[in-house]
């Protein structure tokens, strides 16, 4: 049997790694849903719900930098198998857990499957060329809307035989996945360019500048994605007074497109550049998040009539369709991110990807903590989006002046030689 044209490899890699991560990511994200039953079942306060749903994030960021590095070594295609394994026993014995620290622990191996983004990102860029890389990139990035795909299925599972029920039906849908990757997956050797690059020299990367600075958008992007994707559906639940299967659809209309459309912003990326698209995303985030901080308000004034009193706040029709938004901007974002990584570092993806995905998903683990921590200490609600959009703040002011304000100068250069020419 003749083996398959490079192209058709191309395509395979990519849509069953897509499908890969998709489960790795709804599994990631288990605790969103299933983590309100259980905190009424353990009587947990905010930020200890922050701290439960931020357990898988922290394992799957810190594994992000091996990982990516195994990945540029050995291949993408037997470290994610090898990957998704290890995490079945952790799936399965989270339905046993009693303990708040028992799902702490099974939460830190359940994490594992987060890193997987660390070896799809690499592996699948490597089959396309350069001006296609974005896109292919960005169709795996989709896989985030695994975060959506959990908030359908596990409500569901959850209200017809218990929250016990998740765990055990994810980890047969990950053994199946890891049959279905193995399968249809290929393996490349020249692939593998780098492994003649030691891990000391690959980790030198965190001095430079401009990695940080993508860690830095990417803790925004990406790792606000993963913090809200975790906090919404309780959001909605305690905000509006929902039932969690609403809540959970609702909270869907911000975690879908923030996943599918990330193939969009890896195609707009090849097309008019990382920064253009970073810079507009920065800003749309701004604004979102500006309309989201601001608390459900009652105020009095004292008229010639008497006193009025007035209401301001958002709607949950309002909050839904701002959230939309605000997960479209965020899927263009994590695709333009990684443009600038596969233009800038062609030969070594697997270790840049590594370090600024670890910075997104340490974001995702810190936020969902501080955002209990600020609402048990403020009572506020959208104290939340308070503190993202001071995180906003940061990533705009840093890309003006390393990115937007050294063009100008640049152009005014330019200008001035003609002139003088």
């Amino acid at each position: 049997m003749s083996a398959p044209p490079a192209d058709r490899k191309a395509w395979s890699v990519l849509i069953v790694s897509t499908l890969a991560f998709t489960v790795c990511f709804m599994v990631w994200m288990m605790f969103g849903v299933i983590g309100i039953p259980i905190k009424q079942q353990l009587g947990l306060t905010a930020t200890q719900f922050g701290l439960l749903t931020s357990m898988p994030v922290l394992t799957g960021s810190l594994v992000r930098v091996p990982l990516g590095i195994w990945t540029d070594r050995y291949g993408g295609r037997i470290v994610m198998a090898l990957l998704m394994a290890s995490t079945v026993p952790a799936i399965w014995l989270m339905a046993y857990a009693t303990q708040y620290w028992h799902f702490l622990t099974i939460g830190l191996f359940v994490g594992l499957a987060g890193g997987a983004f660390s070896v799809g990102t690499p592996y699948v860029a490597r089959w396309f060329p350069k001006k296609r890389q974005g896109m292919a990139m960005g169709v795996y990035g989709a896989g985030n809307s695994g975060s959506a795909v959990n908030k359908f299925v596990a409500p569901v599972i959850l209200v017809a035989f218990g929250w016990t029920m998740v765990p055990q039906v994810y980890a047969a849908v990950m053994v199946g996945t890891v049959l279905l990757f193995w399968l249809f997956s290929y393996s490349d050797p020249r692939h593998r360019a780098a492994s003649h690059v030691k891990f000391t020299d690959q980790l030198k990367a965190l001095k430079d500048p401009k990695v940080l600075k993508y860690c830095q958008y990417y803790s925004i992007v990406f790792g606000g994605y993963v913090a809200l994707a975790l906090w919404m559906v309780q959001y909605y639940v305690g905000e509006y007074g929902l039932d969690i299967r609403v809540a959970a659809l609702l909270a869907a209309c911000f975690s879908l497109p923030g996943g599918v459309l990330r193939a969009i912003g890896g195609v707009l990326s090849d097309r008019y550049g990382a920064h253009q698209v970073t810079w507009w995303v920065m800003w749309v985030s701004w604004i979102c998040l500006f309309l989201l901080s601001y608390p459900q308000t009652d105020f009095t004034i004292h008229t010639i009539e008497g006193a009025r009193t007035f209401h301001i706040g958002l709607n949950v029709y309002m909050f839904t369709a701002i959230m939309g938004v605000l997960g479209v901007a965020w899927a263009f974002g994590k695709a333009s991110v990684f443009k600038y990584i596969s233009d800038e570092y062609p030969h070594n993806i697997g270790a840049i990807s590594g370090i600024v995905g670890l910075a997104g998903g340490l974001g995702g683990f810190v936020l969902p903590i501080l955002f209990g921590a600020l609402l048990d200490f403020t009572g506020i609600r959208s104290s939340a989006f308070m503190l993202m959009y001071g995180v906003v703040w940061v990533s705009l002011i840093w890309m003006y002046w390393t990115e937007v304000r050294k063009t100008e100068l640049m152009g005014r250069h330019a200008t001035g030689m003609r002139l003088k020419a």
